[in-house]
């Protein structure tokens, strides 16, 4: 998702969220730099991802810590303001759910499981040195800029870490069949991030840096008090709030993290940071491409100017980019200068396609060699696609970014066609429905149309999405909604879910959070990659601005969700 707030739905959606870049591999046509390395060689598939599951009943595992019913995050601290540290908190309970069909006894008994996977969501993994970065919106907004975001692949290969240790969904304890990302895995549009993302899915050595490969030159050593300097003695705005001096942090984060790679078949599912730069702007645009590459970073501006950008790209009224660019164009004189990278550069949607069917970034994905996408997409350049989960199962990945230019959700007539002669076709298999953006963040009335026929199909029993950065469970009838929260702000959640059959004519969809493997607690001296995936976690709790409702109320958190069988 996009970082600005609309009226619908109070999210940082829109631009505050910046751009990125790094090196990147052979498949994205970006030179590897010597301390990159290889990627790991693809590893081998537990099995075949639409292989049938055993009729005999699955007996429930009991809680552990590595779910959220266990354990999560929590400020150790009994002040409310000021910087806080985490440490280990108690766990969410599961909530049962029954608008849609009534809870009944002895279920647990019978079920039987249908499917098994994890949903990751908005990881943003962001280059924080891009030139199109939008940091110093924080003048006007002080959530504009996020202080954790240098540690966003520390972050994510520690999830990954957690994913590989779990041994079978919580509620059944079920093999986990696949991974699915939702969307906004990159921050920027840069090809650079998009290799940091393959690389921490599939396995392999990332450097986080781009430019000048011995040094950071982003905003966080400018020498501008409206950034956290870790490293420098600058009483800077968020010192004052308490946050810490971590001499030798900027040299850390942009060191090599090397990533075990998911064990499982992973699936990706496009976002609208993916395919457009910053999130909102069309792809392509030569100026903002150039710009991109080049050798100038703007750090600061003045508020007046701050207040304009924001409030054109609030109301999505700068698709171009026109004001932006011309902006930029004014304000060279003012830019810092910094290491040009030609890994900065914005990917396009057949070049998106291309990297995940490029064999060096294959993983465990034996049963799903393009994570999704084949060779059609790439002929067609369209971004969705469908892929069997399990005998009966079918998911859908749908592209709801605006290809024009917006940070809102679209869908177009053809690929609505598309989904309805496919759900048609399968209209005795239970249908998985995963997209970017949710019902409440689509521009117009594309949201209704989706949501209207979704609802005609009965063989749809949840829509899994991202996109709003927050816990949220909608009912819509004849199916679920299942919205989960980013990895990039606080809580940093990801969503184990399990499809089972009670044998009472009612399925259930168990929803259960679980964090990174990264411990609670930090330690300020601890700069390893454990270390600092940590600090990502507690910074994120501390950025100023930041919202506390994104965890959701307990029935968007751990549940079991009810529905009848068609």
């Amino acid at each position: 998702m996009s970082r600005l707030r609309s009226a619908a739905a109070l999210d940082r959606r829109s631009f505050l969220a910046a751009t990125g870049a790094v090196g990147a591999s052979a498949g994205l046509g970006i030179a590897l730099r010597p301390d990159q390395g290889a990627p790991q060689p693809p590893r081998t598939a537990a099995g075949p991802a639409a292989a049938p599951r055993p009729a005999a009943p699955v007996a429930p595992v009991s809680v552990s810590r590595a779910t959220s019913l266990g354990t999560v995050a929590t400020p150790r601290a009994a002040a409310p303001t000021g910087y806080r540290r985490l440490g280990d908190g108690p766990g969410w309970k599961r909530v049962v759910r029954g608008e849609l069909a009534a809870a009944k006894p002895g279920r647990a008994d019978r079920r039987t499981t249908l499917a098994s996977f994890v949903q990751l969501t908005d990881l943003h993994l962001t280059d924080t040195q891009h030139p199109v970065r939008t940091e110093y919106l924080r003048a006007q907004a002080v959530s504009a800029w996020r202080p954790q975001e240098a540690l966003t692949v520390h972050g994510a290969v520690s999830l990954v870490e957690r994913v590989n240790a779990l041994r079978g969904g919580p509620a059944t304890g079920a093999p986990l069949d696949f991974v699915m990302t939702t969307g906004d895995n990159t921050d920027n549009n840069s090809k650079a991030e998009l290799d940091w993302f393959l690389r921490t899915m599939s396995g392999g050595r990332i450097t986080p840096n781009t430019g000048d490969p011995g040094r950071y030159e982003g905003v966080q050593d400018s020498g501008l008090p409206l950034y956290w300097h870790p490293d420098g003695a600058l009483r800077d705005a968020d010192k004052k709030l308490g946050y810490p001096r971590i001499e030798g942090y900027l040299a850390a984060a942009i060191r090599p993290v090397n990533s075990p790679g998911l064990r499982l078949p992973w699936y990706s599912t496009v976002g609208n940071h993916d395919d457009l730069p910053s999130g909102c702007f069309a792809n392509g645009t030569e100026y903002l491409g150039d710009f991109a590459v080049g050798d100038r970073k703007l750090m600061t501006l003045p508020l007046a100017d701050a207040r304009a950008l924001e409030a054109v790209l609030k109301g999505g009224k700068d698709p171009r980019g026109n004001h932006f660019t011309d902006l930029l164009r004014r304000e060279k004189p003012r830019m810092r200068r910094i290491t040009p990278d030609p890994a900065r550069a914005p990917f396009t949607p057949r070049e998106y396609i291309q990297a995940h069917l490029d064999p060096a970034y294959a993983g465990a994905a034996a049963v799903a060699p393009g994570h999704g996408y084949t060779r059609e997409n790439l002929d067609t350049g369209a971004l969705h696609y469908s892929f069997p989960i399990a005998d009966g199962v079918l998911g859908v990945s749908l592209d709801t970014t605006v290809g024009g230019g917006h940070f809102e959700g679209s869908i177009a007539k053809a690929q609505l066609d598309w989904l309805k002669r496919l759900l048609t076709a399968h209209q005795d298999d239970k249908v998985l429905i995963f997209s970017h953006h949710n019902s409440w963040t689509f521009d117009g009335d594309d949201g209704d149309r989706l949501l209207a026929l979704l609802k005609r199909h009965r063989n749809v029993v949840a829509w899994i999405n991202g996109h709003s950065h927050r816990n949220v469970i909608l009912q819509h009838g004849t199916f679920w909604e299942i919205s989960t929260a980013s990895h990039v702000e606080f809580p940093q959640l990801a969503r184990i879910i399990e499809l089972v059959d009670n044998h009472d004519g009612t399925l259930s969809l168990f929803t259960t959070l679980i964090e990174s493997a990264a411990p609670h607690r930090t330690d300020y001296t601890d700069l390893s990659q454990t270390g600092l995936a940590a600090l990502y976690r507690e910074l994120s709790f501390n950025a100023p601005g930041a919202r506390r409702n994104l965890a959701g109320p307990a029935d968007a958190r751990n549940t079991e969700l009810l529905l009848k069988k068609r």
